[in-house]
């Protein structure tokens, strides 16, 4: 069978399903499974896809999509709250819960609606049940066996937890509980202050929680360059959301009014509920992964550069691969396998030119190496950055917010990181992303032309300055 591409003719041969079998096999309809679907039977592959929930995993339904639709209505609420600088009075009388949850489900059913469409109208076979590997090539649901000539495994992540403390789901939650609640808490702690952690410790400060995060690590979103979290800090501040970081929890009781944390140091802090934002931990317990051989790290399914496992013709995407566990990495991942098992070879893709975006408020985004791990890969003298804050930019103006651009290049070499905060900049992380990927040097992306007035301006005017031309902002 012969498949056009505009860019190549590419010679696959596929075989027919003959009875249960198939090309590939795919265990979990989330962002990486049904990428890995998708993409195979464009190219001619037969493709059984097996989901024990709903399609689109834990990224449409209980991830990505919920969180961000939250922190878009707490976006309305600052900027009701606030409308009097820009010259319109309103007056914020309340958060509506129901009404917010209302509309947070309708984007996940509209989503949701057109990921059924497109799974049932193209070629795959779509098995509802829980999944288990019976063999290296076979995935049985409910007592039927499923055969591939290849097997993917995708079946995602969960909320963890820390040892000896049990979520209840009433007042010690995790995020699933939080996307859930009808009513707006008083006060919150937030143990963790990852992504997830701030996320929330936004949305509901917003809305009109007092909250406080809870943190081991030295700073708030420690895998971020040092220079974003402190700015993040600084605006979490300034909002009165309280955090303490390097600070262990220690224990949690629950009181007649909420619940009592314990943290190192022997602090004490209460609150009406306690969000434990710990991080996700892999789907792979009970699936029958190791039983048939496949290498596991805690939990996590080892692969290597090209997501094969060490059983032939066994690939993993997404959650349960070790690194970044964001939906539109699996994404690529499902993509990238497809294409490797239908024989085009494709370019592995590189961890650090994922884009990392924290939708807070200020948001940030980040692309490439933090300053840290640029001079720990090429040397701390080979190494320069350029902070450029967005009081110079225009449209950051009109926004009034406050943030920067920083760029991380090696000496006479290419830009290797950029990290940027401030409202709306998970917006610019597309072009940060090409600039990183297309290993770039300032001098050529200072001769892009960004249109006036954008934040996007700000990578410009940075880039300028780091080529050495600097227009509004000093060398």
């Amino acid at each position: 069978m012969t498949l056009v591409s505009s860019e190549a003719t590419w010679e696959i041969t596929v075989s027919e399903p003959n009875g249960a079998t198939f090309d590939v096999v795919i265990l979990g309809g989330g962002s990486g499974g049904y990428a890995t679907a998708l993409r195979a039977v464009q190219l001619g592959l037969s493709v059984a896809l097996i989901e024990k929930g709903k399609l689109g995993g834990t990224c449409l339904h209980n991830g990505c999509i919920p969180t961000k639709a939250l922190l878009h209505a707490a976006e309305i609420a600052d900027q009701t709250r606030e409308s009097e600088q820009f010259g319109i009075k309103a007056e914020l009388v309340g958060i509506d819960m129901a009404g917010v949850n209302s509309y947070k489900n309708g984007v996940i059913a509209r989503l949701y609606k057109g990921l059924q469409g497109m799974i049932k109208g193209s070629k795959i076979t779509l098995v509802e049940g829980a999944g288990k590997l019976v063999a290296p090539n076979t995935v049985e649901v409910d007592g039927k066996r499923y055969t591939g000539r290849n097997v993917v495994l995708a079946t995602g992540s969960y909320s963890r937890s820390l040892p000896g403390l049990e979520v209840d789901g009433e007042r010690i939650i995790t995020s699933d509980h939080a996307l859930e609640l009808d009513r707006v808490p008083t006060s919150a702690i937030v143990l963790g202050g990852g992504v997830i952690g701030v996320e929330f410790a936004s949305v509901w400060r917003s809305f009109g929680a007092e909250v406080t995060i809870v943190e081991a690590l030295p700073r708030l979103v420690a895998a971020e360059d040092e220079e974003s979290s402190k700015a993040l800090e600084r605006a979490f501040r300034k909002r009165k959301i309280g955090f303490r970081t390097g600070k262990p929890f220690e224990k949690v009781e629950r009181t007649s009014s909420g619940v009592k944390v314990t943290i190192a140091g022997g602090e004490t802090l209460e609150a009406e509920l306690l969000l434990v934002a710990v991080g996700r931990g892999p789907t792979t317990a009970n699936l029958g992964y190791e039983e048939q051989g496949v290498k596991m790290d805690r939990g996590f399914v080892l692969t290597d550069e090209r997501l094969r496992t060490n059983v032939p013709n066994v690939y993993a995407v997404g959650d349960i691969v070790p690194g970044l566990q964001l939906a539109h990495r699996g994404f690529q991942q499902g993509i990238f396998v497809a294409e490797e098992i239908a024989g085009l070879n494709p370019t592995v893709i590189d961890e650090a030119g994922i884009p990392r975006v924290t939708y807070s408020e200020p948001e940030l985004a980040s692309v490439g190496l933090t300053e840290a791990k640029a001079k720990e890969q090429y040397g701390a003298d080979k190494i320069k950055t350029y902070n450029y804050n967005l009081g110079g930019n225009g449209k950051s103006q009109i926004l009034k917010t406050a943030g920067h651009v920083k760029l991380v290049r090696v000496e006479d070499g290419p830009v290797v990181g950029i990290h940027m905060v401030g409202a709306r900049v998970g917006e610019l992380i597309s072009e940060a992303q090409l600039i990183y990927n297309w290993e770039a040097y300032p001098a050529e992306v200072a001769q892009l032309v960004h249109a006036h007035p954008t934040q996007g301006e700000a990578l410009g005017e940075a880039h300028l300055a780091l080529a050495g031309k600097p227009l509004h902002a000093h060398a």
